[in-house]
């Protein structure tokens, strides 16, 4: 755990975005000290997924009854999903879930993880920031690179299944074994493709091209490709250890080992630590808000292996924060999803301010969790947050700010949105409506085959 916090000294009043009112009264907030015993540290037992009828009481009997009829016919086939981390970030979360329920449904699905090294995941961050918009300089050194460990990956694996997905752009080019390979090819992309790059998705286009068909997260990603384009809403399991509901004294225990006051307002982000997800900015917001009203920040995130820049994204975080006691910075292992859960659950507001975003999951599980969330209005972000009805949506740290200060004194509103984006994810946004959307590709793709 890292902790950054800074001296609460005297703060003018003129800065744009907040109208000039007087500060709070001030107030002594109640120290909380952590406990010199950090359960979190040690990797948990693993915990056996959950079968289907575990979900009946979320969803109820009709759905789960459609599952079992929608894969009747699909007993024996085959699926691979390829991606490019086996923890950390969303992807790999839905796959940890997808894969055992499609099994429990009799399709044997597989899921593989491509290597590389150091210069293979700095040069697809990379990418991944340009696919997002931001500006890229092409060398043909990176193409080779890229190609060279593709080509590796692509050597070592088999593709024998009736269907292979590749998620986002990392293994794109493993699709030159398509030739070799009897199945239909899938490109499963979770980022925002509305503005990409030019010079990186001219590279990319051609590979994504030899797909059969290609799956986005949001309407605006979709591009002009002569392949067919589904869209599928990322989701979460409602019953895995970030989501599933907790006792309020497992809540404080976590609280209470991370040094947060339960008695203050307490305003939440959960997420990488990658600019792209804004925690500077969350910071500044904060700031702003709390001239106006008492809180607290908690930055929980930690970084994935195919992310090289989290650490210095993490030290920008530190120094924006300085010393603030009202800051806690939290940078965390991977296998701390009940800690993550816990702190959402202790949280009175959740942020997610992304200023680019492939579709948020953090969001929804703030919502399904009944939490007040504000939010950048970005990539799939709007599809869960309607503005004022399920959340809140901003364009600038100013608006995060407002919103934060907003919802803090409005709190019967506030109570009003978690209830109702908690039945918006409900509706669409759970792991067993993405078990379904895969049983329908699934035939639909052996359909075509057939034809």
């Amino acid at each position: 755990m890292s902790l950054a916090k800074t001296q609460n000294g005297k703060v003018e009043h003129d800065e744009v975005g907040l109208p000039n009112q007087p500060s709070p009264p001030s107030s002594t907030p109640h120290q909380v000290q952590a406990p010199s015993v950090r359960t979190w540290e040690t990797p948990p037992p693993l915990v056996p997924a959950p079968h289907l009828e575990d979900y009946q009481p979320i969803i109820g009997a009709a759905e789960i009854d459609e599952l079992r009829f929608l894969a009747r016919e699909l007993k024996g086939k085959t699926i691979k999903m390829v991606n490019s981390t086996a923890v950390g970030g969303g992807v790999a979360e839905m796959l940890d879930r997808l894969v055992p329920l499609l099994g429990e449904l009799e399709v044997v699905a597989h899921w593989d993880v491509i290597t590389g090294g150091n210069d293979f995941f700095e040069i697809t961050k990379a990418f991944h920031n340009a696919l997002h918009g931001a500006e890229y300089q092409l060398t043909d050194a990176a193409r080779r690179i890229f190609l060279a460990y593709n080509e590796q990956n692509r050597q070592r694996m088999q593709f024998t299944e009736d269907m292979v997905v590749i998620h986002d752009p990392q293994p794109a080019p493993l699709i030159t074994s398509r030739k070799d390979s009897p199945g239909h090819w899938i490109w499963r992309c979770h980022i925002d493709l509305s503005s990409p790059n030019p010079q990186v998705w001219d590279f990319l286009r051609p590979f994504i091209e030899q797909y059969d068909a290609a799956i986005v997260s949001s309407q605006s990603f979709a591009q002009k490709l002569p392949i067919t384009q589904y869209l599928f809403y990322p989701c979460i399991d409602p019953l895995s250890e970030k989501n599933k509901e907790l006792d309020d004294a497992f809540v404080q225990k976590v609280c209470d080992e991370f040094g947060i006051d339960r008695s203050r307002p307490i305003v939440t982000q959960v997420s990488r630590f990658d600019r792209l997800k804004d925690p500077v900015g969350v910071v500044q917001a904060f700031k702003l808000a709390r001239r106006y009203v008492d809180c607290q920040l908690v930055l929980a995130g930690g970084g994935a292996s195919d992310d090289p820049e989290g650490a210095l994204v993490l030290k920008e975080v530190k120094e924006a924060a300085g010393d603030d006691p009202d800051i806690i910075i939290l940078d965390l292992p991977p296998w701390c999803a009940l800690e993550i859960n816990a702190l959402q659950r202790a949280s009175t507001i959740v942020v997610q301010k992304s200023i680019k975003e492939g579709f948020g999951l953090t969001v929804t599980e703030a919502l399904w969790k009944g939490k007040p969330t504000i939010a950048g209005a970005v990539g799939g972000i709007p599809n869960q947050i309607i503005h004022k009805l399920t959340g809140m949506l901003v364009h600038s740290v100013e608006g995060c700010a407002y919103q934060i200060r907003y919802l803090l004194t409005h709190p019967a509103f506030a109570a009003q949105l978690g209830r109702n984006g908690r039945e918006h994810v409900r509706e669409n946004f759970l792991m067993t409506t993405d078990v379904r959307r895969w049983l329908l590709l699934l035939r639909i793709s052996l359909q075509n085959q057939r034809s």
